[in-house]
């Protein structure tokens, strides 16, 4: 049976589990709607949805260093208990989180964070690619939209792929879905930090034969 997007949205909207996790259960389940909510219920994907309202205001802060102190990250982590945000499964989440901040350089944690400005710009130096490339006006929008989702599994740390999924099928969105119904309490990445030695500074830059010429005197 096929699967529309429609379908996928109606699942959305009964369940409030993600998109891919409702294509992929109505899929799995034939297209069967009692089914494919069977399934979110059983992977826990509908249970973590249901505690979006709740408020996480307990948690810790992760740093990570790198490269002998050249990068470092430090990344907030909520929680609704204290408890919770000793687990040290959670922990380690965090810890590679950090480590992915470095690493993959994300610009914002979520997708409506990605400032209005830049990703107008982006959408417009796409849109001309496309159109100096000849494609067709009717569908340029549709290629533009891809490739906005393109830059966000660049830019957006929820998006981009989890650094410790070797298959890289998991972003860092499903792999917190997926914590978070394990743990059985709302856990959000609030904020990250990413510094990186000397940026920002004016570096000393001299001709070189310049320095020699001097130093020969």
């Amino acid at each position: 049976m096929q699967i529309t997007a429609k379908d996928v949205a109606n699942l959305r909207e009964m369940t409030g589990a993600g998109m891919m996790d409702c294509k992929k259960a109505l899929t799995d389940a034939d297209g069967n709607f009692d089914k494919a909510v069977e399934l979110l219920r059983e992977r826990g994907v509908a249970k973590a949805a249901k505690k979006e309202g709740r408020i996480a205001a307990e948690g810790f802060i992760e740093c990570y260093v790198h490269g002998g102190g050249a990068f470092a990250s430090m990344v907030e982590i909520n929680t609704e208990t204290d408890f919770v945000a000793k687990n040290p499964e959670l922990r380690e989440f965090a810890h590679n989180i950090a480590m992915q901040v470095v690493a993959s350089k994300p610009i914002c944690v979520n997708v409506n964070e990605v400032p209005a400005d830049k990703l107008a710009t982006e959408r417009n130096i796409y849109r001309t690619q496309l159109l100096n490339e000849g494609k067709p006006a009717a569908m340029v929008d549709k290629i533009v939209d891809g490739k906005i989702n393109k830059y966000y599994e660049e830019v957006v740390l929820m998006e981009q792929p989890y650094i410790k999924d070797e298959a890289g099928k998991k972003k860092v969105k499903d792999v917190l879905t997926e914590l978070v119904a394990k743990i059985g309490e709302k856990i959000t990445i609030r904020r990250f930090v990413l510094m990186t030695m000397g940026e920002g500074l004016e570096k000393r830059n001299e001709d070189f034969a310049a320095e020699v010429a001097k130093q020969s005197k």
